[in-house]
């Protein structure tokens, strides 16, 4: 595998993909954007966790390939 940058691409149009499709815009429009209170505290928690997820997701993939990045520099290997 060849890491040339710590940008996390991947997880970053996932992360796109999952909220701009329709299924994502009725939640995103649901939780925040409703005129229901109701709907609004019920998607509100889930859209929050779900965000959340993404970003750790985001941030697990920076880690690695910065780790990857960094090991690569040094010319470690693993075998």
């Amino acid at each position: 595998m060849s890491i040339k940058t710590r940008w996390p691409w991947i997880t970053l149009l996932i992360m796109v993909a999952a909220l701009l499709n329709p299924l994502g815009l009725d939640i995103i429009h649901a939780a925040f954007l409703s005129g229901e209170a109701l709907s609004r505290y019920i998607w509100q928690p889930i859209a929050l966790i779900a965000i959340a997820v993404l970003l750790m997701m985001i941030a697990l993939e920076w880690l690695v390939r910065a780790l990857a990045l960094k090991r690569r520099s040094r010319g470690t290997t693993t075998a």
